[in-house]
């Protein structure tokens, strides 16, 4: 079985390059049949281009109305023949539309142990800054799936990231980073291995 993947992203797509290493060095048995990405200069397109993938730029230039670009994003997946949609650091809500069309087959990485620190604003150095706020031991990666909610679906696989004295957001995203690029093909593996069955339907 040979998984065929869809991306979303909007900005450097460094998620994303760690599944295409695996994929080019034969660990991975997947393809990246789309990368569609809501900023035209993003570094995840330029990736892309990098290593011969499909790829799109929709965003509200294209389709001012939210339902119209939903739409377009949802077709534009199911054109390339997606089977599982991977948001690599995306910044858009997925809309009701293709979250239908991929239920339970839409996945997220989260930089935090969930649903420790998730939500609205919860991106970036900000879930970083929380767990050093709240004097949490430690942190990690969180591989979920995506439903109409920011960070509450069901949760597929965490990897651990002690917090060490004097670590600062900064210091903690890097090695939390570190984590998420091994653990997201992981995930995939996963899923092709029949480990991990998709859709996941919540109770």
């Amino acid at each position: 079985m040979v998984l065929k993947i869809g991306v979303l992203a909007s900005h450097g797509g460094s998620n994303m390059q760690a599944i295409i290493d695996q994929i080019e060095a034969g660990s991975l048995a997947a393809e990246i049949v789309l990368v569609l990405s809501n900023n035209s200069a993003s570094g995840a397109l330029e990736r892309a281009r990098k290593h011969g993938l499909p790829w799109q730029h929709l965003s509200g230039r294209h389709h001012p109305e939210p339902a119209d670009l939903d739409a377009a994003i949802r077709q534009a997946l199911q054109d390339a023949g997606a089977e599982v949609i991977v948001l690599a650091g995306y910044m858009k809500k997925i809309g009701p539309e293709t979250l239908a069309a991929f239920e339970g087959r839409i996945l997220n990485i989260h930089p935090a142990l969930l649903p420790k620190h998730g939500g609205k604003g919860m991106y970036g150095i900000h879930p970083h800054e929380a767990v050093l706020e709240a004097g949490d031991k430690e942190s990690g990666a969180t591989v979920h799936v995506v439903n109409a909610h920011y960070d509450e679906g069901p949760v597929l696989k965490q990897r651990r990231v002690p917090v060490e004295p004097g670590d600062t957001p900064q210091s903690l995203q890097e090695r939390v980073l570190r984590e998420e690029h091994v653990i997201y093909a992981d995930v995939l593996a996963d899923v092709v291995a029949g480990k991990i069955t998709l859709p996941v339907r919540e109770d």
